[in-house]
């Protein structure tokens, strides 16, 4: 089973650093829901059918060859189940993080249903009772926002559209403070709404009743808030300025393993750990690594909880002297874990 990562870069055209994640669904086994997902439902009935399958879908880029096909088989997640009630509200959320501000924009299309033809981006997810939606309606040819609070839908805002099925669309919602632009095709179709119910929260896919929905392309652009493991690697790193990097792994609430919560470089956050960085939250044990082409050493060592349970790896990498021994390199960076360890109580001081 491929473990799902995604990319994350530093957007310079934005006013602030910015983070970019592509969810490509391609990572995925197919015929499974994808694993860092969480299918939940507003309403009534059972969870929806949410499974990653091959669709056509048009090419990302115009071929230079005459009569060459303009589509391609792709990976898309799609909502399967047919249950016709009518209060009964299907859910994907990306279970593995929250956002504050951010962008989210998704490639959508509707291939059936009879009750409903509904596809839709959920944000600013708290749970299944409490959220805002942004939809499309083939059958009532409508674009909207409304939100969930409490189980209790508020108005529906948006207008008149066609909205073909069986074709492919875009939508996207972008949130900053409680300013909400609403697109559909590009289009700002529903004039900025202001509503403050939810700051934060989490993002995903949305369908409704008997509603047969494809989702793909999916790009979330987004403010990263600075975890209480991000505070400890920029201080370590600032504090011992020698220090050639350092990473922290572990497995944030509803992912499916350790990953790199923080670090001295952004591009490597949410990379899957490897097998030492494993072995040291399962068994609290420390690696020792030495890179002579570079000159460094690497000391993988276990963060413990309140209870001296491990519940995280620290990789430190540190420029090597002649004559270093292991014993003296786990020294070195046992003096920085003693300015970390004493930060930390519990998984929620690194991923809070």
């Amino acid at each position: 089973m491929r473990i799902f990562n995604f990319a994350v870069v530093v957007l310079l055209a934005l006013p602030a650093i910015a983070a970019e994640r592509n969810l490509n669904f391609g990572d995925y086994p197919l015929d499974q829901t994808p694993s860092n997902f969480l299918s939940a439902v507003g309403g009534q009935g059972k969870p929806g059918d949410w499974k990653v399958i091959l669709d056509d879908t048009p090419s990302a880029m115009p071929s230079r060859k005459p009569g060459a096909p303009s589509v391609t088989q792709h990976s898309v997640v799609a909502q399967l189940a047919r249950n016709a009630i009518n209060e009964h509200f299907p859910m994907l959320v990306l279970n593995d993080d929250t956002f504050d501000d951010f962008k989210f924009s998704t490639r959508f299309k509707i291939a059936g249903g009879a009750l409903a033809e509904m596809a839709g981006i959920v944000f600013r997810y708290q749970d299944e009772k409490n959220y805002y939606v942004l939809m499309a309606s083939a059958l009532d040819n409508r674009f909207w926002f409304f939100k969930v609070v409490n189980g209790q839908r508020g108005k529906l805002i948006g207008p008149q559209v066609a909205i073909s099925e069986n074709e492919w669309h875009e939508m996207s919602v972008q949130c900053e403070g409680n300013h909400i632009h609403c697109l559909l095709d590009g289009k700002e179709l529903i004039p900025m709404i202001t509503d403050s119910s939810f700051t934060s929260g989490k993002i995903g896919f949305w369908t409704k009743s008997d509603s047969i929905s494809y989702f793909t392309d999916a790009k979330l652009t987004y403010t990263p808030r600075e975890s209480g493991a991000q505070a400890l690697a920029q201080d370590a790193m600032t504090k011992y300025p020698k220090l050639v990097g350092l990473k922290i792994f572990a497995a944030r609430p509803g992912s499916p393993g350790p990953v790199i919560i923080a670090g001295n470089d952004q591009k490597q956050m949410g990379q899957p750990a490897g097998d030492v960085e494993r072995d040291v939250i399962t068994h609290g044990k420390s690696y020792y690594g030495k890179n002579k082409k570079a000159g460094t050493v690497t000391l993988t060592v276990p963060l413990r909880d309140r209870n001296g349970e491990p519940i995280a790896a620290v990789a430190i990498v540190m420029k090597t002297f002649p004559g270093e021994t292991q014993d003296t390199a786990a020294l070195r960076a046992q003096t920085i874990m003693n300015t970390i360890q004493p930060r930390v109580s519990s998984l929620e001081d690194l991923v809070e």
